[in-house]
C-alpha cells in the first residue's frame, strides 16, 4: 500500500466518484510557454498531442447525457487547438459555465488577437496564471517578458469587464516559485489585489492558490537541484485530513486530448486512466462506467492534502 492510501485508511477516508460536475477537458499539450512547474509538460514543440475534431465531438456528446455543469478547458494553452472555439460555442448553447485556463501572454501569438473578444462574447470564465505579483519572480518560473505581457493582457481583460462585471469573471491563479506550499490564500489575495492595482490599474475577482506537483517536468527540475526528495516529505507530512471532502476528483472527471478518461489533470499526466474491463474514453463511457468508480491514487495525491490543500479551484480550507 502506498503512504497516500495508508493515509486515507488511518482517517476512513473512501475516494470514490461522485456525481460528475465538472468535465475538465485537457484539449493538448501545445503551448507557446515551457513553464518549469508544469505538470502537463507543454510546450511550443508539443504539436501531435492534440485533441481532434472528433474527439471534441464526442466531448459535447457527452455534456449531453451527463449532469456536468461546467466545461472547464485546459492545456497547454487551449486557445492553440483548433477546437477551443468550437467547444466554447457548442457548451454556452447548452447554458453551461465554461473556463477557460490561459497564460495571458496566448493574446500576443499568431491569430490570437481575436481571443479577448471572443472570450467576452462567450462569457467565458478567465482563469489566468499569474504566479507573482513582481516581475523578477513571473519571469524565473515562466519565461522572460512573460510578465510585461500578461500585465498587458490583464489590461485588456479589464477593458472588456473582465474583474468588474458579474458576468466576465476573471479569477488568477498563483503557484509557489521554489518547492513550498503556497501561503494563505485570503491573504496573498489581499495582496495581489493592492499590488496589482497600485501598479497597473488591473482588477480581478479571486485568487486560487495552487500546490505545484512533484511529477513530470517540475520533479525533474527538482531532482536537477536536489530538492525533490525535501519537497515530497513536505507535502506528504503536510496532510490535512480536513481537505478530503473538498478534493476535486469527487466531481471533476478529466478528458485527455485523445480522449481517453481519468480522475484528474495530474493521473492523467502520469497514465493513470479510469479502466471498467477496458480504458475508458469520452467516446465510448457511459454514467454508468463511472458510478461509485474508487479514485486512483498515488504520492503525488500528498499535493492536494498539503496544508490548505489545492485544486483546480485553489484553496481547500
Amino acid at each position: 500500500m502506498d503512504r497516500f492510501k495508508q493515509k486515507l485508511a488511518e482517517h476512513s477516508i473512501d475516494l470514490r466518484k461522485r456525481k460528475i460536475e465538472i468535465l475538465q477537458v485537457n484539449v493538448g499539450k501545445l503551448c507557446n510557454l515551457t513553464c518549469v512547474h508544469c505538470h502537463a509538460e507543454a510546450g511550443p514543440t508539443k504539436t501531435k498531442e492534440n485533441m481532434s475534431r472528433e474527439t471534441a465531438e464526442a466531448v459535447v456528446r457527452f455534456l449531453d447525457v451527463s449532469d456536468a455543469g461546467t466545461l472547464d478547458i485546459t492545456g497547454g494553452a487551449p486557445e492553440l487547438n483548433p477546437n477551443f472555439k468550437y467547444l466554447v460555442i457548442e457548451a454556452k448553447a447548452r447554458n453551461l459555465r465554461v473556463i477557460d485556463r490561459c497564460n495571458l501572454t496566448v493574446f500576443y501569438e499568431d491569430g490570437m488577437s481575436d481571443l479577448p473578444d471572443f472570450l467576452a462574447r462567450h462569457q467565458v470564465e478567465v482563469v489566468a496564471s499569474l504566479p507573482c505579483y513582481q516581475e523578477e519572480n513571473v519571469d524565473k518560473q515562466r519565461g522572460r517578458g512573460t510578465f510585461s505581457k500578461s500585465v498587458e493582457a490583464l489590461k485588456r481583460l479589464n477593458g472588456l469587464g473582465y474583474g468588474k462585471k458579474k458576468e466576465f469573471i476573471l479569477n488568477l491563479v498563483y503557484n509557489p516559485v521554489g518547492p513550498r506550499l503556497p501561503p494563505s490564500q485570503k491573504r496573498l489575495e489581499e495582496d495581489y489585489k493592492k499590488k496589482l492595482y497600485a501598479d497597473f490599474g488591473i482588477v480581478f475577482d479571486q485568487l486560487y492558490t495552487i500546490t505545484n506537483m512533484p511529477i513530470t517536468r517540475y520533479a525533474k527540475y527538482l531532482k536537477a537541484f536536489n530538492q525533490y526528495d525535501a519537497y515530497v516529505e513536505l507535502l506528504i507530512n503536510s496532510f490535512n485530513p480536513a481537505t478530503a471532502e473538498g478534493l476535486m476528483c469527487f466531481h471533476t472527471l478529466s478528458v485527455g486530448w485523445d480522449g481517453r478518461l481519468y480522475d484528474c489533470d495530474f493521473n492523467q499526466m502520469l497514465g493513470m486512466g479510469i479502466r471498467n474491463g477496458r480504458p475508458l474514453s469520452i467516446a465510448n463511457a457511459t454514467l454508468k462506467d463511472l458510478d461509485q468508480w474508487k479514485i486512483l491514487t498515488g504520492s503525488h495525491c500528498f499535493g492536494c492534502t498539503a496544508g490548505a490543500g489545492s485544486s483546480c479551484q485553489g484553496a481547500l480550507k
